[in-house]
């Protein structure tokens, strides 16, 4: 268990206890606090990692290497398959979300964002779409 671990679980201890004295009208404030923390730890730590993701990229690119694949990750079927697991992994919460606080049409409203987000990047056009574009678009001139 790491120092993050210990002071999260510090945190945990506190709201506990902050629970046992306030009583249990302040739940749900006391749950949302906790969670705040979480995610703001969870985005630091993604964060990290995303920069140190794309300095190795960099690091690679800036020493006449290519990517894998030669191409985008989120091009290949890689890519647009992570997207697809994403959006309905989100489409879980989001779901619940505008459930409850509109309803039905929120719900639908919910579902028309989820799949408007799903088609605009299904939309893109495949990289050998691109490739072949340009490379018609120089015989022609």
């Amino acid at each position: 268990m790491d120092a993050r671990d210990k002071e999260l679980e510090k945190e945990l201890a506190a709201t506990l206890d902050a629970r046992r004295e306030l009583g249990e009208d302040y739940d749900a404030a006391l749950v949302e606090s906790f969670l705040e923390k979480v995610e703001q730890r969870l985005d630091t730590t993604v964060d990290r990692r995303v920069r140190r993701q794309l300095a190795e990229q960099q690091m690679v690119v800036a020493r006449g290497g290519t990517r894998p694949g030669g191409r985008d990750a989120e091009h290949g079927f890689g890519g647009r398959y992570g997207v697809a697991v994403v959006t309905l992994v989100l489409a879980i919460p989001l779901s619940a979300i505008g459930a409850s606080h509109a309803g039905l049409p929120g719900l639908l409203i919910t579902w028309l964002g989820i799949v408007g987000v799903s088609t605009a990047h299904a939309s893109r056009r495949w990289p050998w779409q691109r490739e072949r574009r340009s490379t018609g678009d120089e015989s022609d001139a």
